[in-house]
């Protein structure tokens, strides 16, 4: 692996499990038994790490919200199955650079540049939702109006961008396939109210399954 990426991926998981305002580029520069000299050759600071760290997630991120606008779900009939699945990718993307939302307003207020990239996840995400929540909702025996429906997406937005740092805050430490999989089920449980019989039948199977892992994580 070529030192510029190598730098990358250390940063990112110090960042992660340290916090980055806790890691500086002299911590990084030793976690790789490199010279500060030769990190600076590749990055003249941390901001511009971030940067580069940002628009990697960036590009991951929005090419999977864009799915369901690409290819809508209700093609295949809306399947709240379709949909875990896809929160699930979603939330894994979210965790894998973490960092970015554990303190999420501090991060911007001292990288200004970040704010537009941010507000612009946050339409990508409104627009996703949406329209997975359409798919669903065209065969729903629950009548949803059109302000029920941007209050959920709302909601569910919130869940998505504050999710990550709320869990960290329960827990000291994350584990990560419960704190998607419990992501993902607080987002379906705002759907459930509204699902026809076939798709609560689909939900209680995942009640069941994180039941299971939670008292799995305890004994």
């Amino acid at each position: 692996m070529k030192t510029r990426d190598r730098i990358l991926d250390t940063s990112l998981r110090l960042f992660n499990d340290e916090g980055e305002a806790h890691a500086t580029t002299i911590d990084i520069a030793a976690e790789l038994d490199i010279s500060p000299g030769n990190l600076y050759y590749h990055f003249k600071g941390k901001d511009q790490i971030i940067a580069e760290l940002f628009e990697q997630f960036q590009l991951a991120l929005g090419q999977t919200l864009k799915a369901p606008l690409e290819q809508p779900l209700h093609e295949h009939k809306g399947r709240i199955e379709d949909n875990w699945y896809y929160l699930y990718v979603v939330l894994e993307e979210l965790y894998q650079y973490r960092f970015l939302y554990h303190n999420l307003d501090d991060l911007m207020r001292r990288y200004p540049k970040l704010v537009r990239g941010f507000r612009r996840i946050l339409a990508q995400k409104r627009a996703a939702l949406k329209a997975i929540i359409s798919s669903l909702f065209e065969q729903s025996e629950v009548p949803l109006s059109t302000l029920q429906m941007d209050a959920l997406v709302e909601n569910m937005t919130l869940q998505l961008t504050y999710w990550l740092n709320y869990d960290r805050l329960l827990h000291d430490q994350s584990d990560a396939q419960r704190c998607i999989h419990q992501g993902v089920f607080q987002l379906l449980t705002m759907i459930a109210p509204y699902l026809g019989k076939e798709q609560i039948d689909f939900y209680r199977e995942c009640e069941l399954i994180f039941d299971g892992m939670l008292k799995a994580a305890k004994g």
